[in-house]
């Protein structure tokens, strides 16, 4: 035995690409019409219909509209579903419709599942919890536990398809499928496994969610004209709309990609965390938090600052959020900061809060794939401390080869994915 037989030796790393997709959101169930509602500029924000809202000051959100839960499960199991796991159900049946999965050629102990939550199943617990007041413990459901905790959905999922690799669930509040992504990428990265289903699904739409964010002063107001309510980066901006729904992905390593001949969307490059550790709520003076994760991304990317065409912010249309991280996009991309297209999703689909990095990934592939970056709605008069180009009320066409997503959470979690074009060579 010698000296250094304890060391590991470096592995290589594995290329992982994208090769299926499913969204379900305010705008449209499945990702084409998610997509076309993007390009569209439609607003998913409406007065919310779940429940009286009457002593609220927030009375709008983005709810999935037209959703069918036995379109994912029976009518016995749906019943036994949180909302939350019916939409992670749902995008994860696209996402592995369209990469073309057939499962019996599978090494299903080589396929695992990280979904991530931020809340979890708040709906069921509100509910099971008046019945508890009301009627006492004998009432309450079995199914509490399993319809509430947040790793549900990656279990439910690995049962429905018989993936027995990695599975569990990520949770950092608003930054959660950004981290369940990059988690999955990497046990692809070092050989854990050749396949994974990741990303993030919520439902948070309920009396209790919706009064903690209304006591934070974290959401707009403007409830006479919901539509036009998130204002990302614009100077009238007023808090954030709470949305709903879920976006899956499915990753797989390179090797297995090509071997079983699946069509490849794109390739996630690279992924970089950090943390604030500055406070609850607020970002960290000048997006520094924000600005570390980034940088790291693209170190792990390999790709310089000047080789970046397109960033999803993360662009919720608080006050602070919003130039923090404009602030933070300057000081990584420099001078090329002026060049670079930005925009944000939540303009139109609202906060999916522990959702929003699987959805806004998304529109960073289908940008990649179609050369067109969608619009940020709503942003009428630009926040001078907000001097990026945004891509205000219309679409912008421009070849994507490389999109960074931003996802940053209460708690001062932050999480940057980079995202590109696929090419065969790596080049």
């Amino acid at each position: 035995m010698t000296e250094n037989s304890f060391h590991r030796k470096p592995q290589p790393r594995h290329r992982v690409v994208i090769t299926g997709m499913g969204a379900i959101t305010p705008i449209g169930i499945g990702v084409d019409a998610y997509w076309n509602a993007l390009l569209a500029g439609t607003s998913g924000a409406a007065r919310i219909s779940a429940f009286d809202v009457s002593p609220y000051p927030t009375q709008i959100a983005c709810e999935v509209k037209n959703f069918d839960p036995n379109t994912v499960a029976d009518k016995k199991e749906a019943r036994r579903l949180d909302r939350a796991l019916l939409f992670a159900l749902g995008a994860a049946d696209e996402a592995v419709k369209m990469a073309g999965l057939e499962m019996e050629k599978l090494d299903r102990d080589r396929c695992g599942v990280v979904i991530g939550s931020g809340i979890g199943g708040i709906d069921t617990f509100e509910k099971q919890h008046q019945t508890l007041l009301n009627q006492g413990p004998g009432r309450v459901s079995p199914f509490l536990i399993p319809m509430m905790i947040i790793d549900m959905s990656s279990g439910l999922v690995s049962m429905r398809y018989g993936f027995k690799g990695p599975n569990y669930a990520t949770v950092s509040a608003c930054a959660t499928a950004g981290h369940a992504i990059s988690d999955a990428m990497h046990l692809i990265e070092r050989g854990d496994a050749d396949l994974m289903v990741t990303g993030g699904a919520e439902a948070t739409i309920t009396p209790v969610a919706l009064a903690g964010f209304c006591s934070a002063r974290a959401m707009s107001t403007r409830n006479d004209q919901p539509e036009r309510a998130s204002r990302p980066f614009d100077a009238d901006r007023d808090g954030f709309v709470m949305g709903e729904g879920a976006g899956i992905l499915v990753l797989e390593s390179l090797e297995h990609a090509t071997r079983r001949g699946a069509r490849i969307l794109a390739e996630l490059l690279g992924t970089g965390m950090s943390g604030d550790a500055y406070h609850l709520t607020a970002p960290s003076p000048h997006g520094e938090g924000a600005a570390r994760a980034m940088k790291a991304a693209l170190r792990d990317a390999d790709i310089r600052p000047d080789q970046v065409d397109y960033v999803n912010t993360h662009g919720t249309a608080t006050d602070l959020g919003d130039i923090c991280e404009t602030e933070a996009i300057r000081s990584v991309l420099g001078d090329h900061a002026g060049e670079v297209v930005c925009n944000s999703t939540k303009s139109m689909i609202g906060h999916l809060l522990g959702a929003a990095g699987g959805v806004e990934l998304i529109a960073c592939v289908k940008s990649i794939e179609t050369g067109t970056i969608h619009p940020t709605i709503n942003l009428e008069t630009p926040d001078p401390k907000c001097d990026l180009n945004y891509a205000p009320l219309k679409p912008v066409q421009r070849p994507v080869k490389v999109a960074i997503s931003n996802s940053f959470g209460f708690g001062g979690h932050n999480v940057t994915l980079v995202v590109g074009a696929y090419r065969h060579n790596g080049g």
